[in-house]
């Protein structure tokens, strides 16, 4: 009996016993829904028209409608919603004139409507999916409004300027290869400026919501997300400063150049998958190693007197860096594509280590992409492994030029362990 079908057309079957199961899942999420709205209200103090009954029988309704947009006619479904949204209004209109004007809980009902639709259609999952986002959004208000509240002008002007990069401007950029060697793709050089402008974006909200709370370990981890070469400015200079701060430094610094191999593994997975893949387990041994003397930097330190400085990052977004540094990624893909044409082997290896100089991101795009093709998957390995290595040196030399004489100590101490580590993987790669 269970199995008898109320609908049976061309584009649609629905059984007694899948209309009862999705009959369920809407009066689930309209209680759900009507729960936080009466709970919101009750602790507001509010006045309205919409409990958990209300959105259960808004939901339900939405349910129901779907059986008559096929049973009769689709006319009468739009009957139905259109005049949930008269109710709707007219509730709206009867709590303004109560001075209540806010329109969150009239619109989530209509869309508790259309929840029980696309459970009642068999879209169950995402209807589910949807509940849960309109749940913990309804719920968060007052986390909301007190984040809101907190961003500055600055802030704000750069989160829209992101908007605008990223669906305004990266989306119509040409798909098609140019330039010599036909390796500048306007497209992927997009997703280059905006995967940077994003990770900036994301490190300088962390840092910002968690490092005063964390101390300045975490305010190392979390600015290594945009550039550990600016944290080991930031924090030898610090050191000299204070000497007595110099453990501390250290930490920092350590902490941010671990997160190196993390960005490393992040734009191989995303750019080719299987050099990834041969690169992973070296990695996490790289990563391990740089975590270990970070944390044994940071034991044997003093304990931090002070919150982290989040002076590393002084803008939330940095559009022309992240620029500048599609310029660097065109620019060591063109080196390196040259030097692999000309030179062979040895060029792409120079290459890459001079490219470590200054960033290690975009040679790890650059040999990732042209991975496959122009490059073998074990000269992309040490390519890669030699501009860590570079980068490495060059951070420990900045630290013990502008750092104090302890932290020269503990930066040659930790980056000599993990750069040694660094180099036997090397090694162990040239000569397997």
């Amino acid at each position: 009996m269970m199995d008898e079908l109320l609908i049976d057309t061309e584009h649609f079957t629905l059984s007694s016993w899948e209309f009862f199961v999705r009959l369920l899942v809407s009066i689930g999420i309209g209680v759900v829904i009507g729960l936080e709205r009466q709970y919101s209200a009750i602790k507001e103090h509010a006045s309205g028209y919409f409990g958990i009954r209300t959105f259960t029988f808004y939901a339900l309704l939405g349910c129901v409608s779907v059986l008559f947009y096929f049973l009769f006619s689709p006319w009468i479904y739009i009957a139905l919603f259109l005049g949930l949204v008269i109710l709707t209004a007219v509730a709206y209109w009867q709590t303004a004139l109560q001075g209540d004007r806010g329109l969150t809980t009239e619109v989530t009902a209509l869309l508790t409507f259309v929840l029980g639709s696309m459970a009642a259609y068999g879209l169950i999952s995402f209807s589910l999916m949807l509940t849960v986002i309109v749940v913990v959004l309804l719920s968060s208000k007052f986390k909301i409004k007190t984040l809101v509240g907190k961003i500055t002008t600055e802030e704000l002007y750069a989160f829209i300027r992101f908007v605008v990069l990223a669906l305004l401007i990266f989306p119509f950029l040409p798909d098609k290869n140019y330039g010599p060697y036909e390796v500048l793709n306007p497209r992927e050089i997009g997703w280059v400026v905006l995967l940077t402008s994003a990770l900036g974006f994301s490190g300088y909200i962390l840092i910002k919501t968690l490092g005063n709370h964390r101390g300045i370990l975490l305010g190392g981890l979390l600015g290594g997300l945009v550039s550990s070469t600016s944290i080991t400015w930031v924090y030898s200079k610090k050191s000299k400063e204070d000497p007595s701060l110099s453990a501390s430094c250290a930490t920092a610094i350590l902490g941010a150049s671990s997160i190196l191999y993390i960005r490393v593994g992040v734009w191989t997975a995303l750019f080719h998958a299987p050099l990834f893949r041969s690169l992973a387990v070296y990695l996490i041994l790289l990563l391990l190693a740089a975590l270990g003397v970070t944390i044994y930097t940071h034991l044997k330190g003093k304990k931090l007197a002070t919150q982290t400085d989040t002076t590393a990052i002084s803008k939330p977004l940095d559009l022309v860096g992240a620029l500048i540094f599609g310029g660097i990624y065109v620019l060591i893909l063109l080196a390196v594509s040259y030097a692999n044409d000309y030179f062979g082997d040895k060029g792409t290896l120079i290459s890459s280590i001079l490219a470590g100089i200054s960033d290690i991101d975009a040679v790890s795009i650059s040999i990732a992409k042209l991975t496959g093709s122009s490059i073998s998957l074990r000269l992309a390995e040490v390519a890669i492994l030699l501009a860590c290595l570079s980068n490495t040196l060059v951070k420990l030399g900045l630290g013990c030029y502008l750092g104090s004489p302890q932290l020269r100590k503990l930066l040659l101490r930790g980056y000599g362990f993990s750069g040694g580590c660094c180099l036997l993987i090397i090694l162990l790669i040239l000569f397997s």
